[in-house]
């Protein structure tokens, strides 16, 4: 088996820091473990470094198992970026709330260690194993609060429901083997194409990945452990699951459905057009009831799983330039939803430090105590509602025109309704910190790397709402076809 040394250079990195984190803690005294968030950031940034140093590479190693191609290029730097910001909002958090930062971030580094694999897999057992990479520490980041019942509660429900989820997507994997013979993508894509009689246990296989990647990102009717598990993991553990491992899993899945079963479209891709239109209407109704900001932000995610699945829908087993705008149209969602969510998160972090409560009404007069932060929120609020000028209607106007060219104007309709009915929770919230009184005086105070993070993603929100040829060009040229 050949290996690529370069190819894997970024993986080779993360892993040097994620042991050596691990290492470190074990033998720095306790008053001085705080060094493990700038460790975990120099090589995180390293990482993201040796991305960049390989930009522009196309090769292929481990036996054609890992894939480096501008598609696996692309969310690597944007999972190595993503995942710097949310140590940024970490750092006080952990600290605050006495979370040990050694475990903390190495099983952050674990998780995202998988990402960056599961990026270029192109291998149906490379895919499962960084998937569980990624979910397994996940589920010990979700529960670290060891002393909170909150955090107890939502690692088990995290664990039982990847449990399943693992099993089903694992059935439906072995399936795919049975008929084929193979786990390379492409040559299961080949083997399915040289064998139409084959189609209906495809078809059954499909239906079991389908539902175990719905767990991963969140889907209707898979979404059951999204809420508690946000609100009671640390809120920097519910901004990483929420854009990093939700991201994630539509990267394997867009490499499964269009690399591997392509040929079967037209089976899957109504399952998905269903889905989407479910799911987004589903978590935008439960938003609307909504008094717990982090479980509001938990159902405002659900919603956005829907609308980043929608292009699925219209999926062609023939036509591939509309697949390319399907994938493109993806893409771009994906790449921006990573700025408006984390953003919104870090607000979240922000204004449930005083008493820990993250109650939407706590949000009261906040424009008067500090409009920075009101400002802040409401500008990520807008973007994830789609409001132009901001980047989230470019995310949404670039699926209502890949649903539209694909003949999926039911999609495109359930799109607009679902548009509008998801402002009236968002403006809920900026209305509350612009118009509602408050006894607080207070101000939020916010350290240095937090205003950085908030001020890095509400810029890029707006820099890219005024100039979507930034983020557009990038994800046209992110190809894996």
């Amino acid at each position: 088996m050949d290996v690529n040394a370069v190819a894997l250079l970024p993986e080779i990195l993360l892993t040097l820091a994620l042991c050596g984190v691990l290492v470190i803690d074990l033998f720095l005294p306790r008053e001085k473990r705080w060094v493990a968030m700038p460790l975990s950031v120099l090589g995180v940034g390293a990482t993201a470094g040796a991305v960049l140093y390989i930009w522009g590479t196309e090769a292929t190693t481990l036996g054609g198992m890992f894939v480096v191609d501008p598609f696996a290029l692309l969310f690597k730097l944007v999972f190595c970026l993503a995942a710097i910001v949310v140590f940024f909002i970490s750092q006080d958090y952990i600290r605050e709330e006495r979370i040990h930062g050694g475990e903390y971030y190495t099983m952050m580094l674990s998780s995202l260690l998988g990402m960056l694999v599961i990026a270029s897999s192109r291998d149906l057992i490379a895919i499962f194993v960084a998937l569980e990479l990624i979910t397994l520490p996940s589920i010990v980041l979700a529960g670290i609060q060891k002393g909170d019942v909150r955090s107890n509660e939502a690692s088990l429900k995290f664990f039982l429901f990847g449990v399943l989820s693992s099993a089903l997507m694992l059935f439906g994997m072995s399936l795919l083997y049975g008929i084929t013979g193979q786990t390379a993508l492409t040559e299961i894509a080949q083997a399915l194409a040289a064998n139409e009689a084959a189609n209906e246990i495809a078809l059954l296989s499909i239906f079991f990945v389908v539902v175990g990647f719905g767990f991963k990102i969140s889907a209707f009717p898979f979404q059951w452990w999204v809420p508690d598990t946000y609100e009671g993991a640390p809120v920097p553990v519910a901004a990483f699951l929420s854009v990093l491992s939700k991201t994630a899993g539509f990267v394997a899945l867009l490499q499964i459905m269009f690399i591997g079963l392509g040929g079967l479209a037209e089976l899957w891709a109504p399952l998905f057009g269903l889905l989407g239109v479910v799911t987004m209407t589903f978590g935008n109704l439960v938003a609307l009831q909504q008094t717990h900001v982090v479980r509001l932000l938990a159902y405002s995610s659900i919603a956005q799983a829907g609308y980043i699945m929608l292009p699925l829908g219209v999926a062609s087993s023939t036509n591939a330039d509309l697949n390319e705008t399907v994938v493109f149209a993806t893409v771009t969602y994906l790449l921006i939803y990573a700025f408006m969510e984390i953003g919104a998160f870090a607000v979240a972090v922000v204004g449930g430090r005083r008493d820990g409560s993250y109650l939407i009404s706590d949000y009261a007069g906040m424009f008067t105590r500090s409009p920075a932060i009101a400002v802040a929120m409401t500008v990520f609020l807008m973007s994830l509602a789609g409001i132009i000028p901001l980047a989230g209607f470019w995310a949404k106007f670039m699926v209502f025109r890949a649903v539209i060219e694909g003949g999926g104007l039911w999609l495109g309709v359930a799109l607009a309704l679902n548009t509008v009915l998801a402002l009236f929770y968002y403006a809920a919230v900026s209305k509350t910190m612009f118009m509602d009184r408050s006894d607080r005086t207070d101000k939020v105070s916010l350290t240095l790397k937090l205003r950085g993070a908030i001020t890095a993603m509400a810029v890029a929100v707006v820099v890219l709402g005024v100039l979507p040829g930034l983020i557009t060009n990038i994800a046209s040229g992110s190809h894996f076809f």
